[in-house]
């Protein structure tokens, strides 16, 4: 079995940045994160043994100091934190920053604002909340709900996949022939980056291991481009997750992670994996030395051309069954040696 790793995955900029800038927070003072700083539980855990708090709710808060999320907040919440807390800090990732612009600025230019992502997302209530009005879809279906409107601004949830993206815009487009239709990629360059990866590692793989947390929209996204690709995708936070039996027969499986996963956990994975092509290997291994031992015994000694090694139905023996045999050995004619 060989593994092979997707040429971009885990970790991206934005996400180390946020964890780098909450540690060194919290060994100077006590500090809450509003929320989860990333969807990745290993590495909320990890800022919990930090003594790091974590809470969805503003009330609860019992720190001086509040960090806002890597996935960001409106000014709206923003105002409120700093109404209660002495400092705030924002560990939000610069390019979530740049869609809060991108958003604003057709605003400001007369358009009406059509999200693609998930909204009940953190991300996208937090380019949300300051509107007036707005619209947020996610598949091409959800563009027969919008109402008519002169000028359509359309930006994105940064993990969106590019071309779903697209694929909506186009929609709005031809929905409505007579609207002008302006488009921000918002998306951001470490997600466009990891899906074009996914699609290449999918294309060469019997399996896919896609790491990341279960709430994680990248790595969801990441799970469903794999799947177009490759039939067998299985999801895992970490190497405790995988099970022998989903690798079964598979001679290449690929791995690939979202971009809050980090480093220690898809090595985790990596690890699992080449210790099971190992014990496949040696398995095999063991196999083919145990033929060879007999045949150079004299025990299955046969003409060679007598000798047959194919893959055969059933029901070519009378049974309705469709499960196939192995011939492993015997002279033609001889159906002493089936095996399933």
């Amino acid at each position: 079995m060989r593994i092979i790793r997707a040429e971009h995955m885990g970790w991206c900029f934005g996400v180390r940045d946020a964890v780098v800038l909450v540690s060194r927070q919290a060994e100077e003072r006590p500090v809450t994160v509003l929320g989860e700083l990333v969807h990745n539980e290993t590495v909320n855990a990890a800022l919990r043994a930090q003594g790091v708090q974590l809470t969805s709710r503003l009330d609860e808060v019992a720190t001086d100091t509040v960090v806002i999320t890597a996935h960001g907040a409106s000014e709206t919440t923003l105002r409120r934190v700093r109404e209660r807390a002495g400092q705030v800090v924002e560990a939000t990732c610069p390019l979530v920053h740049a869609a809060h612009r991108a958003v604003r600025e057709l605003v400001a230019a007369g358009f009406h604002p059509v999200i693609v992502g998930r909204r009940d997302h953190v991300e996208v209530r937090g380019l949300t909340e300051d509107l007036a009005e707005f619209d947020v879809v996610l598949k091409e279906e959800d563009v027969a709900r919008l109402a008519p409107r002169a000028r359509f601004g359309v930006a994105a949830q940064t993990t969106q996949p590019v071309e779903r993206v697209q694929r909506i815009v186009e929609s709005i487009r031809q929905r409505f022939p007579h609207a002008e239709v302006r488009f921000a990629d918002t998306v951001c360059r470490p997600t466009k980056d990891r899906q074009t990866a996914a699609v290449e590692l999918a294309k060469q793989c019997d399996a896919v291991v896609v790491i990341g947390g279960r709430n994680s929209n990248n790595t969801n996204e990441l799970a469903q481009t794999c799947a177009r690709y490759c039939e067998r995708v299985v999801r895992a936070e970490t190497a405790a997750d995988l099970r022998v039996e989903w690798f079964e027969g598979a001679e290449t499986v690929g791995i690939t992670a979202g971009t809050s996963t980090p480093d220690v956990v898809i090595d985790g994975v990596e690890r699992w994996l080449n210790e099971l092509a190992e014990e496949r290997n040696e398995s095999e291994s063991t196999s083919k030395s145990k033929v060879c031992s007999e045949l150079r015994s004299g025990v299955a000694v046969r003409p060679v051309t007598a000798l047959r090694w194919r893959c055969v139905p059933h029901y070519e023996r009378g049974c309705s069954r469709r499960h196939h045999l192995i011939r492993l050995r015997g002279r033609v004619g001889d159906t002493s040696d089936w095996r399933c």
